[in-house]
């Protein structure tokens, strides 16, 4: 620290305290006023660095007890002696480390310090984010990626059941610090593709079953495919109408200590063609069928809206 009048300083008056302030009030004043007036904060204005500057002065003649003594005498005398405040007490750089953990200074002229948000200690590194798209397949079962990051290969785990949208954090894989602190970490966008028979749902697996008239209208036992697995057999009662979602029990999304389920939405396909005799048995079929009309219901409670 340079060679200062301390008779022409009032260094309480800088940092805005009484002369009988206590060690953790003067602490406390000090923190304040340094985050007000740090040169990050105000880069380029030259009255804010040395406004700063004073502030560091005063607290770092007022926390020491022997140069806080020896100032406070010759305040009393009005001078008659020039001190430096460099000998014995520690620097302006040394002063800010031992406040605020060890930091240092980093920005306009003062090299070191992390910044607003490094008080307390060495600046971490920043996050690197990157996006990732996999399968559907692989974001239901899990799998391994692989990343190029910073000139090296950096395999990153997705749990099964990750959903579209979620992150994934590497600890220790983005940017290192400026100073000696931790590095950032590698942040993960996931992107999940779609798939062209199942859809997601929760913990549940979804797909769509086409069926035949004749197996909705007398029941059957069908085959449905699973996801990565074989497929299963799936019974559709009589009577099946067309929507009905039928359940496969632990073959949707596998959690450990729970289990998702395979959600099967059956469609009734109506033939496009009929053959001729296609035809006549259809006719026959439902003359068959009791004289009812399946809309009657619903125009009756539209009626009554």
């Amino acid at each position: 620290m340079a060679s200062q009048d301390w008779v022409e300083k009032d260094f309480y008056k800088i940092l805005g305290v009484a002369k009988d302030v206590s060690d953790a009030d003067l602490k406390k004043a000090y923190r304040k006023l340094a985050k007000e007036n740090h040169p990050d904060l105000h880069p380029g204005d030259a009255a804010a660095e040395a406004k700063f500057k004073d502030i560091s002065e005063a607290y770092d003649v007022l926390s020491d007890p022997e140069q806080r003594r020896e100032y406070d005498a010759i305040r009393a005398m009005g001078g008659g002696a020039r001190f430096t405040a460099g000998g014995q007490g520690a620097g302006f750089e040394d002063v800010f480390s031992n406040l605020f953990g060890g930091g240092g200074f980093q920005g306009q002229g003062f090299p070191g310090f992390g910044g607003f948000g490094g008080f307390g200690g060495p600046q971490r590194g920043q996050d690197l984010v990157a996006n990732q798209t996999i399968d559907f397949i692989d974001s239901i079962h899990g799998t391994t990626i692989k990343l190029g990051v910073r000139g090296e290969s950096v395999s990153v785990k997705v749990p099964a059941g990750i959903q579209d949208g979620q992150k994934l954090k590497v600890k220790g894989k983005g940017q290192p610090s400026p100073n000696g602190g931790p590095a950032g970490d590698l942040v993960v966008n996931i992107k999940v593709k779609s798939h062209s028979v199942f859809s997601r749902d929760g913990d549940n697996i979804r797909l769509t079953v086409p069926v035949t008239f004749a197996e909705a209208a007398l029941g059957a036992t069908i085959q449905v495919p699973t996801l990565g697995g074989e497929p299963v057999k799936l019974k559709v009662a009589p009577g099946t109408p067309n929507g009905r979602t039928l359940r496969v029990k632990g073959k949707g999304v596998q959690f450990p200590g729970r289990q998702g389920d395979l959600l099967a939405t059956v469609e009734v396909m109506v033939p496009a063609h009929l053959s001729a005799k296609a035809k006549k048995l259809l006719e026959e079929f439902e003359s068959e069928l009791p004289d009812e009309d399946p809309r009657a219901d619903l125009i009756t409670r539209a009626g009554t809206l």
